[in-house]
């Protein structure tokens, strides 16, 4: 009782200022899959980012032991997020299953083995990206938004991303739909009649 009036009354909110997110297009996947890359592991569990949506902090501590085989003989990579503390299960299609290699006898072995930490991976990111062309800030989180955006581009209604995704509120998940009306602007703009003299 020391004070005497609500002080978190005077205070003005802090006003959420939104980032643009960036996020790479089939296109510019496919430009960094032609692209070499001088780190193996990092282009490997980057492109493996792109197929399965897991962030940088899943797929480094990623173990042979969550790499499992479904009932339905799917494979899918079972994650307790950093971000949520909960499991989740992800998908892990064909291609990504390829990304990780062989599997050793080891079930405790890292499936990217070697993966630079967050801290120092923006670095051979950056000269990987440029080498390939692309223009864009990419960072490894990027991938998440790349994942998120090319799902809704080819017709994935909001709810199973936001299944995908791990998030716990669809409207996290909807942050993403202003990257897809972009592309549907572009696309909109490509129309053209000739001679349209009314």
């Amino acid at each position: 009782e020391y004070l005497t009036v609500d002080i978190s009354a005077k205070v003005k909110g802090i006003t959420n200022i939104e980032k643009p997110r960036v996020a790479l297009t089939m296109n510019e996947v496919q430009m960094l899959v032609d692209t070499p890359c001088k780190d193996d592991v990092l282009k490997r569990a980057f492109l493996f980012s792109i197929l399965t949506g897991l962030r940088h902090s899943d797929i480094q501590s990623l173990k042979w032991k969550q790499i499992q085989q479904t009932s339905k003989g799917t494979w899918q990579a079972v994650v307790v997020q950093q971000k949520t503390k909960r499991p989740d299960y992800k998908p892990v299609i064909q291609q990504a299953l390829q990304l990780c290699g062989i599997r050793p006898n080891d079930d405790e072995a890292l499936v990217f083995e070697g993966l630079t930490d967050a801290s120092w991976i923006s670095r051979p990111l950056k000269v990987w990206i440029e080498a390939s062309g692309i223009k864009k800030h990419i960072t490894f989180h990027s991938v998440r938004h790349s994942y998120a955006s090319l799902l809704l581009e080819n017709g994935v209604d909001i709810y199973t991303i936001k299944s995908l995704m791990g998030h716990t509120n669809v409207k996290t998940t909807q942050i993403y739909t202003h990257l897809v009306n972009e592309q549907k602007e572009k696309a909109a703009n490509t129309l053209y009649i000739e001679n349209l003299d009314l």
